[in-house]
């Protein structure tokens, strides 16, 4: 027998302000086609004066515990994804521990950019399979609206605010691919491509900076490493790619995302796309994904779902997961 963690619920929230394009014409040199045509963004949700990184955080996960019809007191460790915590320290899944009510086990976050939720259900994963935690929250949080910098058409369209939230718990399987839960995990970087996608701030410079980014490089590099970890993972989980029911990519742009599928053989029919609602919401935007999914009545129970992320760093990584 193989001590699996097992997808136990979901859940996802979203700030109630939602920016369609034709917000930017107002302040910028874009229109709705243009933004729409090179990203496929249509509208994304940005933070009120009320929500926080963390307080997103915390209703994703108060949502993914009532579709698991768990407590919090159920649950043994907090793994955060997130590059914009509320401060520098604590840490906002400490915050999102104390707000959940959860006096007991540990929180801690993970930065690893938009790849952050990869990053951290893996290592979820790892506490989970070593016997560290039974039950886990898993959630990528983002409140990317306060590091932009709106004079720059580049970049400030392409982003959104969001939350979602994955719970894990232990489950005995029987060690091959047809185990429900986390089958394999592949983990990448390589800091040789900071200038790629970075905030110009930080305790170095005494400002919280602005988001900087080379689309046109970040693309080149995004779809051949996200279909290299994605097989990386399957050949890990013993998979093939006809026997995928899902891809769930990080949202960031529907050209990445089309250009990995292909690169991948599986057809947009079986792509989770929700980046025309969202934007990118970085670390939170594969857990949105998953909680969407499901939502729609895409994802099923026994459903064999690939997903992948690429993030500043550059940092990327994949999961191989039956629902």
């Amino acid at each position: 027998m193989t001590r699996r963690a097992v997808i136990r619920g979901v859940g996802h929230y979203l700030p109630e302000r939602v920016v369609e394009n034709a917000e930017f014409e107002k302040t910028l040199d874009t229109t709705d086609e243009w933004i729409k045509s090179r990203s496929g963004i249509e509208r994304r949700h940005f933070a009120q004066d009320g929500d926080t990184t963390s307080s997103m955080a915390t209703k994703a996960a108060e949502h993914a515990l009532a579709d698991a019809g768990l407590q919090i007191s159920d649950i043994d460790a907090i793994v955060l994804a997130t590059s914009t915590a509320d401060l520098t320290f604590p840490s906002a899944a400490t915050m999102v521990q104390h707000q959940l009510g959860m006096t007991h086990g540990f929180a801690f976050d993970i930065q690893a950019v938009c790849a952050g939720f990869i990053y951290a259900l893996a290592n979820a994963n790892a506490l989970v399979t070593s016997g560290q935690a039974n039950r886990a929250l898993v959630i990528g949080a983002e409140t990317f609206s306060r590091i932009m910098d709106w004079s720059d058409r580049s970049t400030c369209v392409l982003f959104g605010d969001g939350a979602g939230a994955l719970i894990i718990e232990a489950q005995e399987g029987n060690g091959t691919s047809a185990d429900s839960g986390i089958l394999a995990t592949d983990l990448n970087s390589d800091g040789r491509y900071r200038e790629l996608l970075y905030v110009d701030g930080g305790v170095s410079t005494g400002t919280t900076g602005y988001l900087r980014m080379q689309g046109n490089q970040v693309f080149r590099h995004a779809v051949a490493k996200l279909a290299a970890t994605a097989h990386t993972s399957m050949e890990r989980a013993g998979v093939t790619a006809d026997e995928i029911d899902w891809i769930v990519p990080h949202q960031a742009n529907i050209r990445i995302i089309q250009g990995t599928a292909k690169k991948m053989n599986l057809p947009m029919e079986k792509v989770i796309v929700t980046v025309q609602d969202h934007g990118n919401t970085s670390a939170a935007s594969i857990p949105l994904a998953l909680s969407v999914g499901k939502a729609r009545g895409q994802i099923k129970p026994g459903d064999l779902l690939v997903t992948e992320a690429i993030g500043g760093g550059l940092a990327w990584g994949s999961v191989v997961m039956r629902w």
